[in-house]
């Protein structure tokens, strides 16, 4: 299909992809290493199996893509069209009569289709993963995953047994150094040491479990003075396990409901105040932030062309800026119209606008504007910054140099 596209199509194609998969691949992984810390840490204090961290992480994986999508998308067309104007490329391809229209087709082409990407994502994948998440914490809060038996740590189950486990193998199949103490209806205790054990379904009742002990000790509290001590090759204890509570249903929180959910309660007379202006807000955030990435690839041309005989990568520093400020700027927004304080008109397309037109300005400068520069002041000043701090630099090492040669010789 590719071979279709006109020579240039194809070049610009090339530049554009590699370096926006490298960035879709770079975000995408700090946003999971960041998270990631997080949650072995929490899953090692919940005591859960580390295979959750893996589903959790995968959960987590649509949200950040709905954020490293416009990222990569920006920054693979900026530097593209950085590399043809460093190599003046981009001069010769003007002068031979292609515009910025004609060499933004192929970024507009990928541009639309990650917008019906990311619509998939924000709309209907999103929140369901963003449930499925929530789902797995409680889950391993509540011990719904193995994880209510803790290692070296004694658990109370159903405040008639204490159990404690000194070592664990295989993932839990294998437990070593089980001490367990069991108080009945009448008051008696037994008190249970087993050098090793493993737990076991039963088929009968699925609230209890069998933990099935080998070599170990039983001790019973009958009241008198000596109490009964019995040792065992393999003694199985039952154990029944706590009711744990089903999980909510998912739209707890309006970022847990799909496009047609949304529009049903946002724009639905019957529903409460405050649920109708939350569902507006989360419609609104999502809108601003997909309707912006039609502007990604002109804010990119914007801010990739330096000055002539410069090769600065000013425009790559404030780019990030600017996609990063905008998109918090819009989540203080969705928060401050989610309590009725503002209407999600005002605070998500209000700054949408304002940004929307400083796109615009700095497109027309430098494209239709001769010699225009988008931010020629933040390059200029930059550039006088960095001749300043070079001579301070140079200046110091002179000082160096001069006290040397002063000192005395041993």
């Amino acid at each position: 299909m590719l071979k279709f596209l006109p020579s240039i199509d194809r070049y610009i194609l090339r530049l554009v992809v590699f370096p926006m998969l490298g960035v879709f691949a770079l975000a995408a992984s700090l946003l999971l290493l960041d998270k990631m810390l997080r949650l072995f840490d929490f899953v090692a204090v919940e005591g859960g199996p580390i295979s959750v961290v893996f589903k959790m992480l995968g959960a987590l994986i649509p949200e950040y893509a709905s954020l490293a999508i416009p990222l990569g998308l920006l920054l693979g067309i900026l530097l593209a069209f950085r590399k043809l104007a460093t190599s003046s490329e981009l001069d010769v391809l003007r002068a031979v009569g292609l515009g910025y229209g004609r060499l933004l087709r192929i970024p507009y082409a990928i541009t639309l289709v990650l917008v019906a990407v990311n619509v998939a994502l924000v709309f209907y994948i999103q929140p369901i993963s963003r449930y499925y998440y929530e789902q797995m914490e409680y889950e391993l809060r509540s011990g719904a995953l193995g994880a209510s038996i803790k290692v070296g740590e004694f658990t109370t189950l159903k405040d008639r047994m204490a159990l404690r486990i000194e070592e664990s193998e295989d993932e839990g199949r294998r437990l070593k150094g089980i001490f367990a103490r069991v108080s009945n209806e009448r008051g008696q205790v037994l008190s249970i040491s087993a050098r090793e054990g493993a737990f076991m379904a039963t088929s009968d009742s699925p609230d209890t479990i069998i933990l099935r002990l080998s070599d170990g000790t039983i001790v019973q509290d009958t009241g008198e003075r000596s109490p009964r001590v019995l040792s065992f090759t393999r003694h199985d204890l039952p154990i029944d396990l706590p009711r744990i509570e089903e999980f909510r249903e998912r739209g707890d929180a309006e970022r847990e409901y799909i496009l047609p959910e949304l529009l049903s309660i946002g724009w639905n007379d019957s529903e409460p105040v405050e649920r109708r202006a939350a569902s507006q807000a989360s419609f609104n955030f999502r809108m601003v932030e997909i309707v912006m990435m039609l502007l990604m690839p002109l804010l990119a041309v914007s801010l990739a062309i330096p000055p002539k005989r410069s090769t600065s990568a000013l425009g790559v520093f404030v780019s990030i800026i600017m996609v990063v400020s905008y998109h918090k700027v819009n989540q203080y927004g969705e928060d401050v119209a989610a309590l009725g304080r503002v209407d999600p008109i005002v605070a998500l397309w209000g700054p949408f606008f304002l940004f929307a037109a400083l796109i615009l300005w700095m497109y027309y400068r430098v494209a239709h504007v001769p010699g225009g520069q988008a931010i020629g002041a933040l390059e200029t000043g930059a550039s006088k910054l960095g001749k300043a701090i070079r001579k301070l630099f140079k200046r110091r090492h002179s000082r160096q140099i001069t006290a040397l040669e002063a000192a005395p010789a041993e």
